[in-house]
């Protein structure tokens, strides 16, 4: 079984990114999407929250509350100013 590794700096464009195409999403839905571990990479979300990049709401859902995430104004310019360029400059491998 192969495992395709990837770079954290694309792991947080694609978190960014699946948020500005498809909108507020909670964790389970967003690290599926973004083919990611919540267990192994629940600390980049955490890490781009206190960034400022995303922000996390809690929703009522029955009698629990679920967790929900948003891309923020300062995440958007961050994907197109700094993440969107830097692939550009260095494209990720392609598996062959």
């Amino acid at each position: 079984m192969s495992h395709e590794y990837r770079d954290r700096i694309y792991i947080r464009k694609d978190i960014l990114l699946a948020l500005t195409e498809v909108g507020k999403m909670n964790q389970t839905s967003l690290l599926s999407r973004c083919g990611l571990n919540i267990v192994a990479h629940k600390d980049i979300l955490e890490d781009l929250e206190k960034k400022g990049f995303i922000n996390k709401t809690e929703e009522p859902w029955g009698s629990k509350k679920i967790v929900k995430y948003n891309i923020t104004e300062k995440g958007i310019h961050v994907l197109k100013n700094v993440l969107d360029p830097y692939e550009e400059l260095f494209p990720r491998k392609k598996r062959e």
